[in-house]
């Protein structure tokens, strides 16, 4: 059986050895954050359905158990080629998969859609939820998020803070932090102003270390990591980037397995032919090769590295992209 909805494990900076399920096409979101590593949202949709069957997901999860052990696993993360609350049945399917399997069970989501009772409920049973938090202003969730005009900052700052009051598992906050957007001093006053209904078990500051969706997105200085810390004080960490291997079984062919990881997660080509031992270098390059010529795989650069991307992503290229970040000086050296 192929695996189209299940992938790993993977490492994870969060959650270790993570087994990836994937509940929605890509990339269904009803955000368009300037840093996502899948490039940008198109189009932006906030309607919540069955994406994909959910018997098909779970029965795909019932041959992973069967095959893997589960004792290497340190995660079941729900994680989406977007937005994994858009889909109906999620709820349904961390109840299944936690009747299943000891591992605990994790939803990585942006937490937009958490003013719905009905996605709160969905997420009652996860042992953990990590949603996203990147501004403390409604401007600058417009700048940094591009959300569907559906979803107002503050009705997403109620839903976060109603679901800390529901849900009974570890809840642990996201923060992406962008150069000169979320990291100055008076950015993150704002958004430890608008954590503190919220209550979160552990802040986590995240910097962009996979390709940015808009050229101009840079990681913060290290005093901007710092001020991120003392501000938001001691529940905030400094998360690191991920080390260790994918596993890249369940797949009836190399090609398969490589497409199923650069499309949720880009990588440095070096990474993907590590990845690959024992096949040789070139046979490697001769696999991109093939999934860029059948459009399954795309070569672009940020930061001066060069990452392979799935073939359908919206990634523009310099001179397609905004410049500057808004509010941020022109600089002609700036990517």
């Amino acid at each position: 059986m192929n695996l189209d909805h299940i992938y790993g494990p993977v490492p994870s900076r969060r959650l270790g050895r993570s087994l990836g399920i994937d509940p929605i096409p890509m990339k269904t979101c009803n955000w368009n954050c300037v840093y996502c590593q899948l490039g940008r949202t198109v189009p932006l949709t906030n309607q919540r359905q069955e994406y994909i069957p959910r018997e098909e997901i779970l029965e795909e999860f019932q041959t992973v158990l069967q095959e893997h052990d589960f004792q290497e696993i340190d995660w079941v993360t729900f994680v989406g080629s977007g937005e994994p609350t858009l889909h109906q049945g999620l709820g349904w399917l961390i109840r299944r998969i936690q009747e299943l399997t000891d591992t605990p069970a994790a939803v990585i989501t942006n937490g937009a859609a958490l003013y719905l009772p009905e996605v709160r409920q969905a997420l009652q049973t996860a042992d953990a939820v990590l949603p996203s938090l990147d501004a403390g202003s409604p401007a600058l969730y417009q700048q940094i998020n591009r959300p569907h005009p559906g979803l107002d900052f503050h009705r997403v700052l109620q839903g976060l803070a109603d679901f800390r009051s529901e849900y009974p598992g570890n809840l642990w906050v996201e923060v992406m932090l962008v150069r000169g957007l979320n990291d100055t001093e008076p950015a993150l006053q704002d958004l430890k102003s608008a954590l503190e209904p919220i209550h979160p078990d552990e802040i986590h500051l995240s910097t962009p270390t996979r390709p940015p969706a808009e050229t101009w997105v840079e990681p913060p200085a290290q005093d901007g990591l710092l001020r991120a810390q003392a501000i938001l004080g001691q529940t905030a960490r400094v998360l690191h980037p991920a080390a260790g291997s994918f596993d890249l079984s369940g797949f009836d062919s190399a090609e398969k397995a490589v497409a199923a990881i650069i499309t949720r997660h880009p990588l440095p080509e070096e990474q993907i032919i590590s990845l690959m031992e024992p096949l040789a270098p070139e046979e490697v390059q001769e696999i991109l090769n093939s999934l860029t010529q059948n459009g399954k795989a795309r070569r672009i650069e940020r930061c001066g590295v060069q990452f392979w991307t799935g073939g359908s992503s919206s990634f523009p290229e310099k001179d397609q992209s905004e410049r500057t970040a808004p509010g941020r000086k022109h600089n002609r050296d700036q990517p």
